[in-house]
């Protein structure tokens, strides 16, 4: 379904019924809890300086305006200091050891908290890299096939290509692609508003865990050194104050737990390396990573409870009006979800004209070959054995060696043999030419053959793959040093292809020169083409001509199992 495979591991590891009976399991079993993650204390909203001062008595103010005069403020910024220091005072009696508002400074308190919040956050990263930062699509759709079952079976079923050319046989390729996108777009058209709204709750949930497991902690840990009046390490809050602000938006936009769905989500993702293991219980797994996921949202809930940040801001940047932003973010979630169906479609309607292709091409092989039937490469990657190495252009070698037994040996060897040997070429650099040609396709079978062996344990490209196979190294070295195998025999395979395309090209205009008998041409004909015809047997022209139709259809049928093949 997916470039990698990602979604298609996990189908064929969980169906849809398993997945529902895994999150209707989890959902009885497990002790997450709903408790919001960041609640904003009563009495903490923030202030409109200019109506709270309005609101003063007026003895208060002209008391302000005095001390305005010998501070050189305006009333109202005297106001906001008195109501800044009460903060400051607040935090340091109901939050002691985090902040000294007098020196504002972040005290050692505060540094233990956040590499608290650091580690209880981190557990999500690891989650988060193998699903959505490795494929953000692929999530979407595990995530909705748990929340829109009904919305996924249609999309799985309804837009197959397949499908759709069985119920309208008259249908032409491109009319089943059509279909297929329409009837993508009536299904994703019918989500309703809840479904979006949830799906949309998720998204928000994910991008905010998203950004807070990989929020840069360390600017601001390490920006603490041992202050002797704190009794430990200590940071002015100037120094991290943009951090702080960044820091306090994602935690205030995460303010709830994550979903049963979406956690499951994640951790089927990240367990999908083992899904193929003889001994695995997902189920058993997928509790296990629940409570740890328990842990780590009760140190962030935790750390809410005990850092009050938005107080901490207001007070060191002397706004009493400053508030947490909710982050953007999870908007886009309906837009990779469309685009991963779409892609979907497009790559399952090449599979289906791919095996149409193939099918029609099948066809043409059998009538050409006179009834035989293509032999694939012993040694190649095949349906049955799909462990083998997978060469490009595989098919194209099969039809060559099939070729060269069933066409060129029995039947244009004894039209092209005399012309090699008795053949008298007006010009010599035709013989050359039909030459080098005529020996390519003679040899051709060998050279297949040859190539086949290097495939096999014992060949060349068999040991180094299996080699690379069984290395013991990371994961990155082992796929490069696999697929530089891959890619070289696969280079070799398609060189022996072009190699016996540019040969029947050459024939094809040799053969074509010697019947125009055109002198002013490149090819011209044999001066002694006359002695080729039999007494009492068809002219040598009618079997050259014969020939020639063969040679051209082989080529034609090479070209068309090399665009099925290698897109060329």
């Amino acid at each position: 379904m997916e470039d990698g495979g990602v979604f298609n591991r996990l189908v064929s590891e969980l169906s849809l019924s398993e997945r529902g009976r895994l999150l209707s399991k989890l959902n009885s079993h497990s002790e997450l809890t709903q408790e919001p993650l960041y609640v904003e204390e009563k009495g903490t909203a923030a202030l409109d300086i200019k109506q709270q001062y309005e609101k003063t008595p007026w003895y208060m103010r002209l008391f302000y305006l005095i001390v305005g005069i010998f501070k050189s403020k305006t009333p109202e910024s005297v106001f906001e200091d008195r109501l800044v220091a009460r903060l400051g005072a607040i935090i340091d009696d109901k939050s002691p050891g985090l902040y000294d508002y007098r020196r504002e400074l972040l005290l050692p308190d505060f540094q233990k908290e956040l590499v608290g919040l650091k580690e209880n956050s981190r557990f999500f990263y690891n989650a988060l890299d193998v699903s959505v930062n490795r494929d953000k699509g692929a999530f979407f759709v595990f995530l909705a096939s748990l929340e829109m079952p009904e919305i996924h079976k249609q999309l799985s079923e309804d837009t197959d290509p397949l499908t759709i050319a069985r119920s309208n046989p008259g249908s032409s390729e491109s009319e089943v692609h059509q279909k297929s996108l329409r009837t993508m777009e009536n299904i994703l058209n019918s989500i309703t508003d809840d479904q979006r709204g949830v799906m949309y709750y998720n998204a928000r949930s994910l991008y905010c865990l998203k950004e807070l497991s990989s929020f840069l902690f360390d600017r601001i840990v390490n920006a603490f050194s041992f202050e002797p009046s704190a009794a430990g390490p200590a940071c002015a809050v100037r120094l991290v104050r943009d951090q702080l602000v960044s820091l306090n938006n994602v935690l205030y936009s995460m303010s709830h737990v994550p979903s049963m769905p979406l956690l499951e989500s994640l951790f089927v993702f990240m367990l999908q390396d083992h899904m193929g293991d003889v001994v695995f219980d997902v189920e058993s797994e997928i509790k296990t990573l629940l409570s740890r996921a328990e842990v780590s949202l009760g140190g962030i809930r935790r750390f809410n409870k005990t850092v009050p940040l938005t107080l901490i801001i207001r007070c060191a940047v002397r706004n009493m009006a400053l508030s947490p932003k909710a982050i953007p973010g999870g908007e886009d979630w309906f837009a990779v979800y469309r685009d991963y169906w779409k892609k979907q479609i497009d790559d399952q309607y090449r599979e289906f004209a791919k095996t149409r292709k193939q099918k029609n091409l099948a066809e043409a092989f059998k009538q050409f070959l006179m009834g035989t039937d293509l032999k694939p490469l012993a040694n190649a990657a095949s349906d049955s054995d799909p462990d083998r190495i997978t060469v490009a252009g595989a098919l194209g070698l099969s039809f060559l060696a099939a070729f060269h037994t069933t066409i060129f040996s029995r039947d244009l060897n004894k039209v092209l043999r005399p012309i090699l040997l008795d053949g008298e070429f007006y010009k010599r650099e035709n013989r050359t030419e039909f030459t080098e040609a005529y020996n390519d396709l003679m040899k051709l079978d060998d050279t297949v053959s040859k190539f086949d062996s290097k495939l096999s344990a014992e060949g060349d490209y068999g040991k180094r793959y299996a080699t690379a196979k069984g290395e013991i190294a990371s994961l990155p070295i082992k796929r490069r040093k696999i697929q530089n195998v891959v890619q070289e025999a696969s280079e070799e395979s398609l060189r022996i292809i072009d190699t016996a395309r540019r040969a029947m090209k050459t024939l094809i205009q040799v053969l074509n020169g010697i019947l125009k008998k055109d002198p002013t041409g490149h090819f011209d004909t044999l001066s002694n083409l006359a002695s080729f015809t039999g007494k009492n047997t068809p002219l040598f022209t009618d079997s050259i001509e014969d020939t020639l139709d063969k040679l051209e259809k082989a080529l034609n049928l090479l070209d068309e199992v090399n665009i099925l093949e290698v897109g060329k």
